[in-house]
């Protein structure tokens, strides 16, 4: 008791000389303080800010409002300035998703709109409070501005099917634009786990199964938000890497649970994306994540985000939390007795700011002023959290020009969203080239299926200027030359209405998830297979929606699955369309991998599309009439059924021995996707056959065009370490080159083998290059059969014994 009352005396003591020092209101508004002094560098512009702000100021940046900021403004977008003066009299840190409609208002909010709004909100934080610290606006970008009319386009995991980092990087540089000019000056974006569990809902999230995979596609969407310069300009945005770490391999495919995995495995597949990230592209935000390992919760673990994150990579920007995720300390984890608790031990840990609502921080001040916290702890918070708010510019260029919202879903966007599309569709199979269809052969074609003619986004979407089903864009392709007919088949859920004549999902939000009768359902398959047995071709829109796999955020809502099969009676209507003996390509749309073992034995051509975006029926119309050539590969495996899982494709030696009665392969392999000419790879041949622990060295190989159209190949490198310290994973990709090749042409395709690419975590978990033998594997595919091997041999530095 002693202690504490010495402690609140020496902290009132403090206070008192502090406000003494920043003298009255006029005084910290004068022109010579140095933090409003755009002369003065970054640094001494922070440290002076922070060494005038009170308790309050300071505890006011660590908080954040989401559903609260409602309290701020009518449903006319205009400011409560008493409610203003009540809530952020001192300050606030940032304001989440201000795009999103006004609670009792008309409507969503047009660009115009929510730059006008975010304007207003952060004139009153520059001039009514007493240190006019602006505030920052953060968004969900996951696949574009989660806002109205903003350009949309592919979930990551098509995005990753695309293995185009510098189409990644381009899209995200869009991004950063639409949302910027609305007021945007953070994304909670990329999602930058590893996916290695299919049952969970957030595959769609991620770029696929594979480390190196997802840390050159996250470094892509880093710089796409950022920019590759040293200062974030009014085009770009900060970017937040998520969730930090291991969030991708949840016990039992549920989301949030723990992650058992050892210090080693990590190290290599889980940090080592962030890692790349923050080491090469600079990035500014880190969001930690739900799940524990090893027993410690990431939101209050000091080893991984003091120790790991600030010690060994050196990063130097803010680490906020996920939602709700530090009053989870308690409440979930219980590891804190309660929410001040939690607040101090997040804080400790290295969370500097608690999102989305003040819920637990607002116990610090009461914690500090009981001397049960340092008050330094909330001092490295909160300067890092102003430090930012002085690189982004806000300071002296706080406001956006409303005038140029109308970039927001320009028509130019939209080309790119296409792009993307296009080169997410992952030609899976194709017997008897059914592929692309010769429009002169055919008179009628059926456009069949749940997802048809859907709007199908996914997860963290809202609605852009339009969007193509597959049923308008194939009718938009063909014209009047093919009678296009079309039949719902059958539904997946009972969730769909109509807007505007136009079949869309019911709210990635709802619940609960209703599935439809089988008389409803008995009906549609009848009228399907009449419509197809009328046809020439049949193209069958099947998979999933946003409502059978999604983020499962509450026991109320969720969206992770014990089984991997199409949900309803989808199985059923593909053999009813089968048994018509007609053509049949399946498009499949879903957001993670589906065990379709039935699909691949009866249907002659499959692609999977995942979730497309906007321009989604225009590139399927695209592809499948052979106006562009499909490019896609996998970034992450098909299991044949739950039994398999895991099946990623970087295993250990020992990890697929076999099942009896079953096949242990994966149904369709990471890496695998066709085309709609083939490919033949030469021998691949090394700079060198011999190298040093530190050395590079170069491996080359000659792709060859063998068909009689132009198409792009994704060459992908692996590597395994033959004999080493500890067990090696029996591949490993290292690089990959998405190249151009005309038909009959050949093209000499070139790697870098460098240090990092050969190292990994020995016996005494020091990350080296042990000398001795790698194979070095090229190919189009991670299967063995589809890659060519050459060897290096690394040797030991000659001083060494």
């Amino acid at each position: 008791m002693r202690k504490n009352t010495y402690a609140r005396f020496f902290y009132f003591a403090c206070s008192l000389l502090l406000l003494s020092a920043c003298g009255s209101s006029d005084q910290a508004n004068s022109d010579e303080l140095i933090y409003k002094d755009a002369s003065r560098s970054v640094d001494d512009r922070t440290d002076d800010l922070l060494s005038r702000m009170t308790l309050d100021e300071k505890i006011g940046q660590v908080k954040c409002m989401w559903l609260s900021k409602f309290k701020l403004y009518d449903s006319q977008g205009q400011l409560v300035v008493d409610s203003l003066r009540k809530h952020v009299a001192s300050g606030l840190g940032q304001i989440g998703r201000p795009s999103e409609p006004l609670r009792g208002g008309d409507g969503p909010l047009s660009p115009l709109e929510n730059a006008k709004l975010t304007n207003r909100l952060q004139k009153y934080f520059i001039e009514e409070t007493r240190l006019g610290i602006p505030v920052i606006f953060h968004e969900e970008c996951l696949h574009g501005h989660a806002a109205q009319d903003a350009t949309s386009f592919s979930q990551p995991i098509g995005l990753g099917s695309t293995w185009n980092t510098d189409l990644v990087e381009q899209l995200f540089t869009m991004t950063a634009k639409e949302a910027r000019v609305r007021g945007t000056h953070l994304a909670l974006t990329p999602v930058v786990d590893v996916a290695r569990e299919p049952r969970w809902g957030r595959v769609e999230e991620t770029y696929g199964e594979d480390p190196y995979l997802v840390s050159r596609m996250g470094l892509s969407a880093v710089r796409g938000f950022q920019g590759r310069g040293d200062k974030i300009d009014e085009n770009h945005i900060m970017s937040t890497l998520k969730h930090f770490a291991a969030h991708g391999q949840p016990e039992s495919g549920n989301n949030i649970a723990p992650v058992n995995v050892s210090e080693r495995t990590l190290r290599e597949t889980f940090l080592y994306p962030f890692k790349v990230c923050v080491e090469q592209g600079g990035v500014k935000g880190i969001m930690a994540s739900y799940n524990e390992i090893d027993g410690v919760p990431s939101h209050a673990s000091t080893w991984l985000l003091d120790d790991v994150l600030r010690g060994e990579w050196d990063f130097d920007g803010i680490v906020v939390s996920d939602y709700y995720a530090i009053e989870e300390l308690s409440r979930r984890h219980s590891v804190a007795k309660d929410y001040k608790e939690s607040a101090c031990m997040a804080l400790k840990a290295g969370v500097d700011i608690e999102l989305p609502d003040p819920l637990a921080n607002v116990f610090l001040k009461e914690a500090i002023e009981n001397g049960e916290l340092d008050i330094a702890y909330l001092d490295k918070a909160v300067r890092r959290i102003i430090k930012q708010k002085f690189e982004l510019g806000l300071f002296d260029n706080p406001y956006v020009d409303e005038s140029k919202t109308s970039i927001v879903g320009s028509p130019e966007h939209a080309k790119l969203a296409l792009q993307a599309a296009e080169e997410t569709m992952v030609l899976l199979k194709n017997d008897g080239n059914i592929a692309p269809i010769d429009m002169s052969a055919i008179k009628n074609i059926a456009v069949i299926g749940p997802n048809a003619d859907r709007e199908l986004l996914g997860g963290y979407s809202d609605h852009p200027k339009g969007f193509v089903t597959v049923l308008e864009g194939i009718k938009a392709k063909v014209g009047g030359k093919v009678n296009v007919k079309f039949a719902q088949g059958c539904k997946v859920t009972a969730d769909s209405v109509m807007d505007n004549g136009k079949m869309i999902a019911a709210s990635w939000y709802k619940d609960p998830i209703d599935l439809v009768s089988d008389e409803e359902n008995d009906a549609h398959i009848k009228e399907a297979v009449r419509v197809a047995a009328n046809s020439d071709v049949v193209v069958l829109c099947i998979g999933g929606n946003e409502l059978t796999s999604r983020e499962g955020w509450a026991e109320s809502h969720l969206g992770d699955r014990t089984d991997l099969q199409m949900v309803g009676r989808q199985k059923e209507l593909v053999r009813e369309i089968m048994k018509t003996g007609k053509p049949v390509i399946v498009l499949l749309f879903n957001g993670k991998p589906l065990a379709v073992s039935d699909l691949k034995k009866q249907v002659p051509t499959i692609f999977e599309c995942w979730y497309m975006g906007q321009e989604t029926g225009t590139a399927v119309a695209n592809v499948l009439f052979g106006d562009v050539n499909p490019s896609g590969k996998l970034p992450i495996s098909f299991p044949r059924s739950v039994g398999h899982i895991p099946c990623y494709y970087n295993y250990k030696p020992t990890a697929r021995r076999g099942y009896l009665f079953d096949d242990v392969s994966p149904l369709f392999a990471f890496g695998h996707g066709l085309s709609y000419t083939t490919f033949e790879y030469g021998k691949p041949s090394l700079s060198s056959s011999t190298s040093g622990i530190n050395d590079t060295v170069k491996v080359s190989v000659e792709i060859t065009n063998t068909g009689d159209r132009d198409g792009y190949e994704v060459a992908q490198m692996y590597i395994r370490d033959k004999v080493s310290s500890v067990t090696r994973p029996v591949k490993e990709l290292k690089g990959f080159d998405k190249v151009m090749i005309g038909a009959g042409e050949s093209l000499l395709v070139k790697f870098d083998i460098l240090p990092e690419h050969l190292a990994m975590w020995d016996i005494n978990m020091n990350n080296v290059v042990e000398p001795g033998e790698f194979d070095i594997m090229v190919g189009g595919s991670s299967v063995n059969e589809a890659l060519q091997t050459v060897t290096l041999t690394v040797e030991a530095p000659s001083n060494s014994k």
